[in-house]
């Protein structure tokens, strides 16, 4: 198992360059309400030697395919080809209410979506007229970009169960996140239905997990609450897939006292309502040891790079680097490091 640092755009340079000293694989720049990923990893290219770039991930409503394309090509050049496309439709309240594009049928979407991207990755002139997407015509998309030759891999995001099989088919890799190792086995097992193999080859499975270093696991968990109220809050509470997630593990009433206390505009009690066993059992708190121990839980199920999401904590760079570091020792004891 190899480790990725899930980054911010604040120190972003600083972060990679940290991290790929350190021996990690990937970086991966998300995409939300704070930065896009391609700025961000256009900058780390530029500072950068070795780390492979993963947008984590950039959202198929956010662009049409041949921007998408486009954006990706031109990374891959500046960094030598070390650019991987994560994808991913989103939700649907951020799909319609920040990009004007309807959420029906997302795995229809995303198979034609991901198809024109390839050819225009290949260098082909394409000219496609689906269901979803119309391009070409009278100007067919071409890109002209000089890159290294070969296939640039493309990871999914994905959640349910027919979503993980789409990846498993069609994907290089699949990108998870706020996930547990149980979770994790399950997922494979749907990527490998989808692959039509038990064995998996170069498919790369990537969740990325808030993680924080404490003495404790109650004062890492602490350091956390504020991402996971930031996470579950997002949009409607009956399509959140972190409050979906959470009582489907058996928190639905720990869920129910967070969605009361943060309807009340009580952001503090909404963290504190969630219990240290749940935040747990989806990030890597405490202790280098007891992450060490975290991380051969998740190379068992299957992961085959950990994404260290150094952003969840309550700290500013200083703190990201030193959690960088310590995951980094933390691989290291748990012998998963190959």
């Amino acid at each position: 198992m190899r480790l990725a640092v899930n980054l911010v755009h604040q120190g972003a340079g600083e972060l990679a360059r940290t991290a790929e000293q350190l021996g990690y694989a990937a970086a991966l720049a998300p995409e939300g309400y704070r930065s896009d990923a391609a700025s961000v990893l256009g900058l780390v290219a530029g500072v950068t030697e070795r780390i492979a770039l993963i947008s984590g991930v950039m959202q198929i409503p956010g662009r049409p395919p041949a921007m998408a394309a486009l954006t990706a090509a031109t990374l891959d050049s500046l960094s030598g080809g070390r650019f991987r496309l994560g994808l991913g439709v989103s939700n649907p309240d951020v799909s319609v209410g920040w990009y004007g594009v309807p959420f029906a049928r997302p795995l229809e979407r995303t198979r034609e979506y991901v198809d024109i991207v390839r050819r225009a990755l290949d260098g082909e002139p394409v000219s496609h007229r689906g269901e979803h997407y119309e391009v070409g015509g009278a100007a067919p998309l071409h890109l002209l970009t000089e890159r290294r030759p070969g296939r640039l891999p493309v990871l999914l995001a994905a959640v349910g169960p027919r979503n993980l099989r789409l990846a498993g088919e069609i994907a290089d890799g699949w990108l998870g996140v706020f996930t547990s190792p149980e979770a994790v086995t399950e997922a494979v097992a749907q990527i490998r239905a989808g692959r039509g193999s038990e064995d998996l080859g170069d498919f790369d499975v990537l969740p990325s997990l808030p993680t924080a270093v404490a003495d404790t696991a109650e004062e890492a968990a602490d350091a956390l609450r504020g991402q996971y109220v930031y996470l579950m809050g997002i949009g409607d509470p009956e399509r959140n897939f972190y409050c979906s997630m959470a009582r489907s593990m058996g928190y639905e009433s720990e869920v129910a006292a967070f969605l009361e206390r943060l309807g009340a505009g009580d952001r503090a009690g909404a963290g504190a309502a969630l219990p240290v066993g749940f935040i747990d059992r989806t990030a890597l708190i405490g202790p280098v040891d007891r992450i060490a121990d975290r991380m051969r839980a998740y190379a068992d199920a299957g992961v085959t790079t950990l994404g260290i999401m150094v952003s969840a904590a309550a700290t500013g760079l200083e703190g990201r680097l030193a959690i960088v570091e310590a995951a980094a020792k933390a691989l290291a004891r748990s012998g998963t490091d190959h």
